[in-house]
């Protein structure tokens, strides 16, 4: 991990591991990055230069405080604020749960669904994922309306895309070959 991401994700890694607040932190940022993406204004603050220091530092104070965020996570962030490195936060947030995964053993495996998936759909797929990667597998689950219906899985340099949006592509490819 050479990029600016990796290396303040190593050591916020370190930092929460010496503090004994992974899984904390790791749930912390996995919230935080979900609320990123969620918010156009949320997104603005963090990536627009027209905020000051102050500003984007107020405003986070404001969010992670309302989220109850760990310590140490509210430190790292705040810090990343101080050092106007916030566009890269969700970057941060990836890096740093990717080690963590490494670290431990374990596969992640991102879940593009057309609709939001219950616990016991995300268990059924980390269960089916499991027996094929033969490990302990995380799914990080976002939602794509656009897909219609069906999922992209993605499990390292592997990808299944059984969305309705491609089949129906597919089928719209092969009906213009015939004519």
């Amino acid at each position: 991990m050479n990029s600016l991401a990796g290396r303040y994700a190593l050591a916020l890694l370190d930092i929460a591991e010496e503090k004994t607040a992974l899984d904390a932190v790791a749930a912390d940022l996995a919230g935080l990055k979900q609320l990123v993406l969620d918010s156009a204004d949320l997104q603005n603050l963090l990536s627009s230069p027209l905020y000051t220091r102050e500003q984007q530092v107020k405003g986070l104070s404001a969010i992670l405080d309302k989220s109850g965020v760990n310590d140490v996570t509210r430190n790292f962030v705040l810090t990343v604020a101080e050092n106007r490195r916030l566009a890269v936060l969700t970057d941060m947030a990836d890096a740093f749960l990717a080690e963590l995964t490494r670290r431990r053993g374990e596969v992640r495996a991102q879940v593009t669904a057309a609709h939001e998936l219950t616990k016991t759909q995300q268990k059924a797929i980390a269960d089916a994922l499991k027996s094929s990667v033969g490990g302990s597998v995380e799914v990080d689950v976002t939602v794509d309306e656009s897909l219609i219906g069906g999922m992209i899985v993605k499990v390292g340099s592997r990808m299944v895309d059984s969305s309705l949006r491609t089949k129906l592509q597919r089928l719209e490819l092969v009906m213009k070959g015939v004519g």
